[in-house]
């Protein structure tokens, strides 16, 4: 009662006028009764229904503890109830149900099953060493993976099916105005190129809901888009009707799930981690409203995402789509914290990547989806560079290619000419190329690490092999203390051969971003600058 100023614990659903039972647990009957009507009433209104059942915990935190240290007055009351079991038994026996003698026995062959299971439990844990576990099970065969080798590309056909079905509404349905050319624009993409981030994703999302796979998206204002950038499901400008194209490509295609999830992360989180673990042969991608807010989750990333494998062997494959990148919006709206997660990455229990254009992410998306041994994926996804129109892609990165974990510099013309390389990922990128074009440099090479974890090592040094002398330097858009350079000051400078790796970003803070924007511009200028002159 003392966390609560109501009643009933349950009296929190009331404020969405769910019918609340309350049942008496010392009535095993009642109970059922009243699971039956709450099912029952679920089934046929498809609204949410509460049980509350009125009862008592015997023991404290576990078998050991002692509640009447701290509760004496409340575990007086419980020790002098009769259990649960007793009272029905004398229940039964009373009007006649069953005999003395039946009872007895009901007992008995209980407690052999118990022990049963116990020994069988206590066998098949003892046979293994510590901290090993049982293989998980592959994930079920599905037409995407009867395949054999991961293929990402998809043939432009696919492309174009996808894009059309954007601008075949049903019959009667009217579109939003200010979405109706958002939808021919997106048609036209298949062909004429400037693929966004949203249609990128969709591409992903609809090539594999066609290649057999089901693609299940939740999140804060997921369906929209939290920067109105997704429109995975549109509603009807005049009726409210819904309408969802990616459910509509064509026959035999995979079901496609959209939802908007209530704003309780560690919640949402957590369901969708277990609909991943039931469902391994879907693709399940939760996202957050800001990558920040996943803070409201950490314990189900560090508790079940980052570690059940090794616990458990229970093998997860969410998909967190986490909005990442510093535009000024302030110290709650700029970081996903990426540091949080590669500093729990090991043993490739994760794909932990930012990607820096579209096709990127699309090939990402389908490799980690198709995959014959599935892990969790952690994407930092772009905000001000979704509709960047210098990180748009065209058809043939999608339809050719597969999903590179670095992309060296393709605009230098002579290698021998560069003194300093650029390692960076994700937003920083494009800000980076912007000013080394607005310098005229011919000496700066810019390489993009499009996965951070498991790091690709042998990918990175042959980027930077045509670079021999020059300097490198690990550019950042996050302060010292956050980002990647902690993870790749730790990890990848023992792989340089002697080579110094050099940090320019903005200073350790205790906030991942100032509130300011004003000295967000200058840290973000300041950033830049040092990345050419340091």
């Amino acid at each position: 009662a003392n966390s609560r100023s109501s009643v009933y614990c349950t009296d929190v659903a009331r404020m969405i006028q769910a019918p609340i039972f309350h049942v008496n647990g010392d009535d095993p009957e009642a109970c059922v009764r009243v699971a039956r009507l709450a099912f029952e009433f679920r089934q046929a209104f498809k609204k949410d229904v509460v049980v509350d059942m009125v009862c008592y915990r015997r023991r404290g935190h576990n078998e050991g503890d002692d509640p009447s240290m701290t509760q004496p007055l409340m575990y007086a009351l419980i020790d002098a109830k009769r259990s649960v079991r007793k009272l029905y038994t004398e229940a039964l026996v009373g009007r006649g149900d069953i005999s003395v003698e039946e009872a007895e026995q009901a007992l008995r062959d209980y407690q052999a099953q118990l022990e049963r299971v116990f020994v069988e439990t206590r066998e098949t844990t003892g046979s293994a060493g510590a901290g090993e576990a049982e293989p998980a099970p592959a994930p079920p065969e599905t037409p995407a993976r009867r395949r054999g080798p991961v293929t990402t590309a998809v043939s432009l056909e696919v492309l174009k099916q996808i894009a059309e079905a954007h601008v075949n509404p049903p019959t009667g349905f009217t579109v939003h105005p200010k979405l109706l050319s958002l939808m021919q624009r997106r048609a036209a993409m298949a062909s004429a190129g400037g693929i966004d981030w949203a249609m990128g994703e969709l591409f992903a999302l609809g090539s594999l809901l066609l290649d057999g796979m089901p693609v299940r998206l939740a999140g804060q204002d997921t369906r929209r888009g939290t920067f109105a950038q997704r429109h995975a499901v549109l509603i009807d400008h005049r009726t409210g009707a819904e309408w969802a194209p990616l459910s509509h490509l064509g026959d035999g295609q995979a079901r496609f799930y959209a939802y908007d999830s209530l704003l309780s992360e560690f919640a949402a989180l957590g369901f969708e981690y277990g609909y991943s673990v039931a469902r391994p042969e879907a693709l399940v991608c939760w996202e957050a409203q800001f990558g920040d807010f996943a803070n409201g989750a950490q314990s189900v990333v560090d508790e079940f995402i980052s570690s059940s494998e090794q616990k458990w062997g229970q093998r997860s494959s969410v998909v967190l789509l986490l909005p990442h990148g510093y535009e000024g919006q302030g110290p709650d709206h700029s970081s996903a914290r990426p540091e949080r997660y590669l500093a729990l990455a090991a043993e490739e229990n994760m794909t932990i990547a930012m990607p820096s254009t579209p096709a990127s992410y699309f090939h990402l998306l389908r490799r980690e989806a198709l995959a014959a041994v599935r892990r969790p994926v952690v994407v930092f996804t772009p905000k001000s560079m979704l509709r960047l129109k210098a990180a748009t892609s065209t058809p043939e990165e999608l339809t050719a290619g597969e999903f590179q974990p670095v992309i060296d510099d393709r605009g230098v013309t002579d290698p021998a000419a560069v003194t300093r390389v650029l390692l960076c990922a994700g937003k920083v990128y494009w800000d980076l190329l912007t000013e080394r074009t607005a310098r005229s440099d011919t000496s700066t090479a810019i390489v993009r690490v499009e996965q951070l974890y498991p790091l690709p090592v042998d990918q990175i040094l042959a980027a930077l092999s045509p670079y021999r002398g020059a300097e490198l330097v690990w550019v950042q858009e996050e302060p010292a203390n956050q980002g990647p350079w902690s993870f790749m000051a730790l990890n990848l400078t023992e792989h340089l051969a002697g080579r110094k790796l050099v940090r320019v970003s903005r200073a350790a803070s205790a906030a991942t971003a100032t509130g300011s924007h004003r000295a967000h511009e200058r840290e973000q200028r300041a950033v830049v600058d040092a990345a050419f002159t340091r």
